[in-house]
């Protein structure tokens, strides 16, 4: 694949100093096709909740950045590979992951649901237990290497599991009936549901929260390679002060609606 850069302008004349400062730019993974997290238009801009927060970040660590749209299965082997120095891309934090990368402290979370039409015999369900039960042998979409497609892996064996490279992808196959529902985050999911093609869908009315199964992750954090200790103090110290200083609440209220921001524990 093609990689796609785009320039992000985060210089400011004064701010905390990064471990890359004295390098040139920070480079920043992200998918580019999961909106309102990440959107990369043809000519590789970058929008969105993640170009939000890397223009914050960025401008807290006082250095200039820029990002490189990559496919999301692809963002830690590419991390790994130094084709960029950090993943901000609504990435969830998981114990599988961290073996292979880093993360910062979680700024973000935000609920997990499935969508369905509203005729189907899913669109009515109200708890957990009798939603994973009623998924044996229906068709479900997820977006490959998310927490969303190990979740089910794990807890619905039984389902018909249908893998996406990207969000358009699997909302194509749920407006012409290929799949039963989808499984996401309920901001992306949303998104489809304002379109055309969602008008005859709903969310099916169960919240699935990151704390019912730690396969779900421990919220949102930005990617690091394991041996970028002094980075991670940095991007740490800044996200939480961004965090509390409502700057990521304003940011994430701009794209969600509502504030998404995790307080640093």
């Amino acid at each position: 694949m093609k990689l796609k850069v785009l320039s992000l302008l985060a210089c400011f004349a004064a701010g905390m100093g990064s471990a890359f400062a004295n390098e040139g730019e920070l480079s920043i993974g992200t998918e580019g096709a999961y909106p309102p997290w990440s959107m990369a238009d043809a000519a590789g801009n970058v929008t969105g909740f993640d170009a939000d927060v890397g223009a914050l970040l960025c401008a807290k660590l006082n250095t200039k950045c820029h990002f490189v749209v990559q496919a999301f299965d692809g963002l830690i082997p590419a991390l790994k590979a130094k084709r960029f120095d950090i993943i901000i891309s609504g990435m969830s934090i998981t114990a599988d992951r961290k073996k292979e990368i880093n993360f910062s402290v979680g700024y973000a979370e935000l609920a997990n649901m499935f969508v369905a039409p509203k005729d189907s015999d899913l669109a009515g369900i109200k708890d957990i237990d009798t939603l994973l039960k009623s998924l044996d042998g229906k068709k479900v979409g997820v977006q490959a290497g998310t927490t969303h497609a190990h979740f089910l892996e794990k807890r619905v064996p039984n389902a018909d599991l249908k893998t996406y490279d990207t969000l358009d992808q699997m909302q194509i196959d749920l407006a012409t009936g290929r799949i039963d529902t989808a499984f996401a985050d309920a901001s992306a999911l949303q998104d489809f549901l304002d379109k055309p093609d969602g008008k005859t869908f709903q969310f099916v009315d169960v919240k699935i929260q990151s704390t019912f199964d730690p396969s779900l992750g421990e919220g949102i954090g930005v990617g690091i390679a394991q041996e970028n200790t002094a980075l991670k103090a940095d991007i740490d110290k800044a996200l939480c002060e961004l965090v509390a200083d409502g700057s990521i609440g304003k940011a994430s209220q701009k794209w969600f609606k509502t504030d998404i921001s995790r307080p640093c524990q």
